[in-house]
């Protein structure tokens, strides 16, 4: 029986991460139930599609967004609307940068190629939180980063190995991990949300500085993705803490097929630095020419899972389905949690 207050191992990867005493209790037949989320993510797994499936399970989205307000993340506002995959109605989830959304109507921001083409670890058709790593400062002046690709923005890494400038309209800031998880640590949330969001950035940090042979304190997050990172990690943990969970569990985690075009060329699905955080943990390739578990899914999993495999013996509560936007031939792009006790 686990106890509340105690550490409890997450993962494979026997990470220990402290979870605390809710004040809360769920007893069936006179013993103490656990409250978990099963992972049921037959269609992969995004930041933004748990969030969503979170949401859709039960979790306050008016909480999430205010909590999310104490973190210096400048004006950005969080889109949902239901949508039908394959006969499932499902929550999807979009984070909007209203900074960047001003400049695109006062048409600084043009649409189409300035000339400056970034290969980053992505095939411009799937869900994902769009990572933008560097292992270096550098500056540019870009008019823009931006992509008519139809998904949420859950990108690989953006690793330059060259300094360059550009002056294409507006400046570019980077936020490197230590800033992201100071900022974390500053914004008062409760200390297993806390715990969590830092869990989860710490996997994608480690496996990104692996694979780019550089420090930790070193790898970067693009600005424009660092928003739907933050947001979506953050968020999930948020979700996680309003849902009262204390225990995840997931099924295997599906992997795709095919190929993603990073710095150097092509790569074979998963991403290496999706690869890196999936080590140790049950994966399932699909026949699906695509990318389906990105960086951030691959971080939750790490960081977060405890056990993988079939559905546990629970009672299921409440349950979630988190969209994508990308129309798969054969199943719906959606993730289920399910929310409960065991």
């Amino acid at each position: 029986m686990v106890h509340f207050g105690q550490q409890i191992p997450l993962s494979h990867t026997r990470t220990y991460f402290p979870f605390y005493d809710t004040g809360k209790e769920y007893r069936i037949k006179g013993a103490i139930a656990v409250r978990i989320a099963y992972l049921d993510c037959f269609s992969g797994i995004s930041g933004d599609m748990l969030l969503a499936a979170l949401v859709d399970a039960g979790a306050n989205r008016e909480t999430i967004e205010r909590e999310l307000r104490k973190l210096p993340l400048g004006n950005f506002r969080m889109e949902w609307k239901t949508v039908v995959k394959k006969g499932v109605s499902s929550l999807k989830l979009d984070v909007i940068d209203e900074e960047l959304e001003k400049l695109k109507a006062l048409k600084t921001l043009p649409v189409l190629n300035v000339g400056h083409h970034h290969d980053h670890c992505h095939d411009h058709d799937h869900d994902h939180d769009h990572h933008h790593h560097h292992g270096h400062d550098h500056s540019h002046d870009h008019g823009h980063h931006h992509h008519e690709h139809d998904h949420s923005h859950d990108h690989g890494h953006h690793h330059h190995e060259h300094d360059h400038s550009h002056d294409h309209g507006h400046h570019h800031h980077h936020r490197r991990y230590k800033e992201i998880s100071a900022m974390i640590d500053e914004a008062d949330f409760s200390p297993r949300v806390t715990a969590r969001a830092q869990a989860i950035f710490e996997k994608i940090a480690i496996a990104e500085a692996k694979i780019h042979n550089v420090p930790v304190d070193t790898v970067h997050f693009h600005e424009v993705g660092a928003l739907d990172s933050i947001v979506d990690v953050v968020g999930i943990a948020l979700a996680l803490e309003d849902l009262d969970i204390d225990q995840l569990y997931s099924g295997p985690v599906p992997t795709g097929n095919g190929y993603v075009r990073c710095d150097h060329g092509l790569y074979p699905v998963p991403a290496p630095a999706t690869m890196e955080m999936l080590k140790g943990i049950p994966l399932r390739q699909t026949d699906i020419q695509k990318e389906l578990t990105t960086p951030t899914g691959a971080g939750v999993a790490a960081a977060l899972v405890k056990q993988f495999g079939p559905l546990p013996a629970m009672t299921v509560d409440a349950i979630g389905y988190g969209a994508g936007t990308r129309d798969l031939p054969d199943q719906p792009n959606v993730l289920r949690v399910l929310v409960g006790t065991m």
